[in-house]
Order: structure tokens, then C-alpha cells, then sequence
């Protein structure tokens, strides 16, 4: 295999600058505002979706004609360095896209997808509905039920979801459930619930942590009755696989761990956003700050604080960047999205934290953005696979054994 080598092309420097741009002028003065309002950043989005940054087309640019897979970690890291609620809110809907593209044929992709994101005239949102109250790591625990109806071609659907990314509020929802409970997480299946079905409800809003700028809530299914075009591929394919899993054989997986699989290297560049933008704000204090008649930073405490913090940046978006890479080239050997998964979640959580150290007492008030991504860093411990789901993948590839 050929080896990797980090390179970015002058396009990509090029989207670099843009998305850095945008945050500098666009997100950071707003930021804690939308923290504090708890909602969703709509004058952001708009001017997001004005320069084409909110859109499907600028995520099929970077699938199609990126051959490096480094375009997608470049612009999530820019963008999160603004600040991690409003990219959230701008990147949600890729959530609905990832899993319609991961599981649709080519017509359902160019159907659904694009109503994920609407026009700038005409903002749409998209929520992926995986996880559910008792089930969000364990997806063999879903518990949310599709059954088809034959004589209307129908499939209705019945559950409730729960920590979903603009659930209830977004106009298309992809929702994962259960069509054979015998089978597990293998007899799952993934769906397209149209806007204004009848029987889509929000449940409870989550008042969050961080991200806050990033609407989050349960999604209550009642009696949702889609159209059989709205199963996510075929039911011909769907009947064949499951088939194919009650005799024994292999499945071509179910479209959650599809979703999570193909997302893990753009999370964790989101969290190498936040760690980077807390370690500069850090440094710079650092350089200013004085005590004792000199700047903090001549103090090797302090000084060799940020020196780790630095190393560590690196080396986390080092393996961020080889996992898209391999990932476009699908030649994953040991979970290498999910190695740097969990280094970077535990990189921005820690990184974070020594800034708010550096800080002092101005680390622990809303004067200064260090307390705000701290509380923004926590998730990515959590979501898309909790730092002992990724330790579980990498051990299970690298031993080709099922560790419990």
C-alpha cells in the first residue's frame, strides 16, 4: 500500500483559508451568544448557506474529487476552531445526508439528500435518528420498530430516538430501526421519513453541556406510516439480506455503524478544532500575562504545558488525516478512524483543561472562550462511539478476536 504523506494541495489550503475566514468574521462574535441563547444560530446558517458552505454540493465536491480525503478533516477543523455549537448546527444535516448516501440507491440519494440542506433562499434541516434512550453505543439494543404493511406498501414505524442532532425540527428525518428483533443489530434498516409526516413529533429538547448552540432532542415516532420508497435501498436487497443473515452467512452490515463509520475522522477533526483554538488562545495569554515581573510563559511549568499541548494537537490530527486518507481507500487494517477518534476526543478534553489551568481564574469565567470549549470538548468522550467503544473496535481489529 502506498505509504501516506501529509500534503495539501493548494485547493485545499485554498478551502483552509475560506472556512478559517468565515469563522473569524462569521462565527466568533456570536459565539457566546448562541451558547447562552441555546439555539439555533438561523443568521448563521444563512450567511453559511449564501457562500455555499451549508449545502450539499460543497460535501459531494469534497466526496467525488478529493482523491486525498483530507479536504473533509481540513474544513471540519476550521470550522469547529470557530466554534463547536455553530459548526454542529451547520454540519448537522451531513449527519441525514452520510446515512441517506451510505444506505440509498443513486435515486434516493439524489432525491433526499438535497432536501436535507434546502436553498439559501430556503434553509431545510436534516437529523440522523440513531441512538434512542437506553441505546446509544449498544445499536443491537434499538428497540424502535418497522413494519411493513403489504397492502398499502407502507412502512410504519413506532419508538422514540433520543440525543438526536436537530431532531424533531429538521425537515428530513433518517431513522434507524428494527424490521427483524430476532437479528439484532442485523436486522435493523434505515429510513426516510418526508417533511410534515403525520406521527413525527419533537420529545424532549436537551439542555446541554456544550455544543449548546446545537439543537439536540428526542424524536417521538407514533404510528409514522412512509411510503415503501422511503426504505433506504430496496426491500427486494433488504429481504435478501436478511435471508442471507437467518441462514448463517455474512450481511453487508445495517446502515448505523455504516453512518458512524464513515463520520469518525470528521468528528475527530471537529474536536482537533476546539483543542487547537483553546491551545492558541492559551499561548497567547501565556505570552502576555505577567507575574513576578515576567511573562508566564518564561516559566517552564507553564512553557512545557503548552509544549504538550502542541505535540499532542499534532500527532492527533496526524492520525486524523491518515485515517481519512485510508478511509477513502477503504484499507482500514486496525480501526484507524476509531484510533483517531479517541485521540483526539481525549486530546481537546485535556488540552482544554490545561488552558483553563493556564488561565487561572480567568479560565473558570465566561469572560474568556476557554471555559466554553471545555464544556464544548466533554463530547467528544460520548458521542459518535464513547471512548470505550473506540478502545473496543481497536482492540477487536487488532486481535481478530470478539473482546467483551
Amino acid at each position: 500500500m502506498t505509504e501516506f504523506i501529509q500534503e495539501l494541495s493548494d485547493d485545499q489550503v485554498e478551502l483552509k483559508n475560506w472556512v478559517h475566514g468565515f469563522a473569524v468574521d462569521v462565527i466568533r462574535p456570536v459565539a457566546a451568544e448562541w451558547d447562552q441563547r441555546e439555539q439555533t444560530p438561523w443568521p448563521v446558517l444563512e450567511e453559511a448557506a449564501k457562500i455555499g458552505l451549508y449545502g450539499f454540493e460543497i460535501l459531494a465536491e469534497m466526496s467525488m474529487n478529493d482523491p486525498t480525503g483530507l479536504s473533509g478533516p481540513v474544513l471540519f477543523e476550521e470550522l469547529f476552531w470557530g466554534d463547536a455549537g455553530i459548526g454542529m448546527s451547520i454540519l448537522g444535516s451531513g449527519l441525514a445526508a452520510a446515512g441517506i448516501a451510505a444506505a440509498g440507491t443513486p435515486q434516493q440519494v439524489g432525491e433526499w439528500v438535497p432536501q436535507c440542506y434546502g436553498s439559501a433562499d430556503d434553509i431545510k434541516l436534516g437529523a440522523f435518528a440513531a441512538s434512542e434512550p437506553d441505546a446509544g453505543s449498544d445499536v443491537g439494543g434499538y428497540r424502535t420498530r418497522a413494519i411493513y404493511d403489504e397492502a398499502t406498501d407502507e412502512w410504519v414505524l413506532n419508538g422514540t430516538k433520543s440525543w438526536i442532532t436537530n431532531g424533531g425540527i429538521a425537515d428530513v428525518h433518517v431513522v434507524v430501526a428494527v424490521v427483524d428483533p430476532d437479528l439484532g443489530a442485523k436486522g435493523q434498516a434505515s429510513f426516510v421519513v418526508p417533511p410534515g409526516t403525520k406521527g413525527l413529533s419533537m420529545g424532549q429538547k436537551f439542555s446541554k453541556h456544550g455544543i449548546r448552540a446545537s439543537h439536540t432532542a428526542e424524536v417521538v415516532l407514533d404510528d409514522v406510516r412512509i411510503p415503501g420508497r422511503c426504505l433506504l435501498g430496496s426491500k427486494e436487497k433488504l429481504d435478501a439480506r436478511l435471508a442471507r443473515v437467518r441462514e448463517g452467512k455474512a450481511s453487508d452490515g445495517q446502515g448505523a455503524m455504516q453512518t458512524f463509520e464513515a463520520t469518525r475522522p470528521a468528528v475527530a477533526a471537529q474536536a482537533i478544532g476546539i483543542a487547537r483554538a483553546s491551545y492558541e488562545y492559551a499561548l497567547q495569554y501565556a505570552k502576555e500575562r505577567e507575574a513576578f515581573g515576567r511573562p508566564i510563559i518564561a516559566n517552564q511549568s507553564i512553557a512545557f504545558m503548552l509544549a504538550d499541548m502542541a505535540t499532542e494537537i499534532d500527532a492527533a490530527r496526524l492520525l486524523t488525516h491518515r485515517a481519512s486518507w485510508l478511509g477513502k481507500r477503504k484499507a482500514f487494517k486496525n480501526a484507524e478512524g476509531s484510533m483517531a477518534k479517541l485521540k483526539a476526543g481525549r486530546v481537546a478534553v485535556w488540552v482544554t483543561e490545561r488552558s483553563m489551568q493556564i488561565l487561572g481564574g480567568y479560565g473558570y469565567v465566561t469572560d474568556h472562550p476557554v471555559e466554553r470549549w471545555h464544556r464544548d470538548a466533554k463530547i467528544y468522550d460520548i458521542f459518535e462511539g464513547t471512548e470505550q467503544i473506540q478502545q473496543l473496535v481497536i482492540s477487536r481489529a487488532i486481535s481478530s478476536m470478539r473482546i467483551e
